[in-house]
């Protein structure tokens, strides 16, 4: 399949709360874990304390809605529930 026709991952974070360090974490968690599933996981600068992982296009977490950071395998789990259900995720499907 064509990079252009995989799945793609923003991860908004917000520059003045210095999260950086955690987008660029959880990007290199979850292109680990997608590695050649996903054909973009872009990391883009924002304000305000934003802090929102899309898919497409589509919201999957929003830090300020949930009142909390993303765990990566929460986030796996709901990359993985949309790209490819059958997916086993190992320990991260474990409780």
């Amino acid at each position: 399949m064509s990079l252009s026709k995989l799945p793609e991952v923003e991860i908004e974070y917000c520059t003045q709360c210095r999260w950086l360090l955690r987008a660029a974490w959880m990007a290199q968690e979850l292109l680990t874990t997608f590695d050649t599933d996903l054909g973009r996981v872009s990391l883009v600068p924002g304000t305000g304390g934003i802090f929102e992982v899309r898919l497409n296009g589509e919201l999957l977490f929003s830090r300020k809605e949930q009142e909390r950071f993303p765990e990566s395998k929460e986030l796996k789990q709901l990359i993985r529930d949309r790209i490819d259900p059958e997916r086993d995720l190992g320990h991260s499907d474990r409780k």
